[in-house]
């Protein structure tokens, strides 16, 4: 599969992006919100990984509802790995249309298994 990775702490997505990437699936890594909404509207990929607390004016949370509300990425598995694991926060992303929520710390092998068990987003 084709992953999108939008996770600002350079030490976190390196180590998410040898962990899918090492497992066979092609991985690109950004940084900022505007860049994973940028990738992901012109690029195919099966799955976005995001964080929720990004820098500057689009976080995670703008990031889904700007996703869900195009066509083209309407459909695109969005997994969330975030520290925020509060009720509100998780309410929150899945109301947007997150697909799953994994607060940091994570499981390595469970992210992996779900990544595995999600069915490819298709475009046109």
């Amino acid at each position: 599969m084709r992953i999108l990775l939008c996770e600002d702490q350079d030490s976190i997505r390196r180590m998410i992006e040898a962990l899918v990437g090492a497992s066979g699936h092609e991985v690109v890594g950004v940084g900022t919100g505007p860049e994973a909404v940028e990738r992901a509207l012109t690029e195919p990929f099966d799955v976005l990984l995001l964080d929720l607390m990004l820098p500057g004016s689009m976080d995670g949370f703008e990031v889904c509802s700007r996703l869900r509300a195009d066509p083209g990425t309407s459909s695109l598995p969005i997994v969330v790995i975030s520290a925020l694991d509060d009720p509100d926060s998780r309410a929150r992303a899945e109301r947007l249309g997150a697909t799953a929520y994994y607060a940091k710390p994570f499981r390595p092998l469970e992210l992996l298994e779900l990544i595995g068990g999600l069915k490819p987003a298709r475009r046109g």
